[in-house]
């Protein structure tokens, strides 16, 4: 069981009574303060660095807000001329801040507990660059892929260009694994998340080289599964909408992905479970059939081990 750190924390609530949301994220002091305290609480078995998915927006030359109504990027990315000037950023000179956050967890916790890293996926990314919030339909965004469908794949690279030395930091600080998130992935048809969102998770997936586990997760994505099964991801994280047993089905005959699935709710906490048995290791085919199983478990099935 995960559990990132959030409002339901009387002893976060407290620290975020004194501090901004990014000044939280941007001192490692208290981005592992508040990354720890789910574990010392509720003895989850991973923990997950505090940070937001929009730190590599601010990175890349976008003003940035965070506050309780939520993102806003003031200067959007509205045109070739905006996506020319986004910056290809050094992690450590720019985002310092999270690999040594990652780095003082990891010395905290030890080497038994495994420690996660993560990203947003480019199109989650490019809907709040492109829109400058999060708004119903992201129709601003839409309305740029459709009209500029050449500068609109270039904006994606470029957040995958971005992103890739982003992770590669977090996994040299001594992140287990990382996630990308692509949250509004959901907002796409078929056809569309394979010309566009896709290939730019491939590339990153692709770029990390199977160094740690890769876990993909998609929000709203049920009528997206056969093509996100070839992102190239570990693990496949899917939302409370998705039936496992459907997925088992649907998945099972693909030979790119391993029988890993996350199920994810707002209202309870993650749970990690078999989805090809024909495909794990017979101990894990058991347990997974029965209950779920830990993050290690998960982590040392998709190759590293602590």
């Amino acid at each position: 069981m995960m559990r990132q750190a959030g409002r339901y924390l009387p002893e976060y609530r407290e620290i975020r009574a004194k501090h901004a949301f990014l000044d939280v994220c941007k001192t490692p002091q208290l981005a592992v303060e508040v990354s720890i305290q789910p574990f010392r609480r509720l003895g989850v078995d991973a923990v997950i660095v505090f940070s937001d998915i929009l730190i590599p927006a601010e990175a890349m030359g976008l003003q940035l807000e965070l506050g309780d109504a939520g993102p806003n990027l003031p200067n959007p990315v509205r045109s070739k001329t905006d996506v020319e000037r986004l910056k290809i950023f050094d992690p450590e000179a720019e985002t310092g801040f999270l690999p040594e956050a990652i780095r003082r967890i990891v010395k905290s916790v030890g080497p038994e507990v495994p420690v996660l890293g993560f990203a947003g996926a480019p199109w989650t990314l490019a809907c709040y660059m492109v829109e400058g919030k999060t708004k119903e339909g992201f129709a601003t965004v839409k309305s740029f892929l459709y009209r500029e469908p050449t500068t609109f794949r270039e904006l994606l690279h470029r957040i995958a260009l971005a992103t890739i030395p982003y992770l590669k930091a977090q996994i040299a600080a001594g992140a287990t694994a990382v996630q990308l998130f692509d949250t509004w992935c959901g907002e796409l048809n078929l056809q569309d998340y394979e010309d566009f969102a896709l290939p730019a998770v491939q590339e990153i997936i692709s770029a990390l080289s199977g160094s740690v586990p890769v876990i993909y997760y998609t929000k709203a994505s049920q009528h997206l599964l056969p093509a996100v099964a070839r992102s190239g991801a570990n693990v496949l994280s899917v939302d409370w909408r998705v039936d496992l047993a459907e997925i088992r089905k649907a998945l099972g005959w693909a030979p790119s992905i391993p029988s890993m699935a996350t199920v994810t709710s707002s209202t309870s906490a993650t749970a990690f479970c078999s989805i090809r048995p024909s495909r794990t290791p017979s101990y894990l085919s058991r347990r997974a059939s029965e209950r779920c199983f830990s993050t290690q478990d998960l982590l040392r099935w998709c190759g590293r081990r602590h």
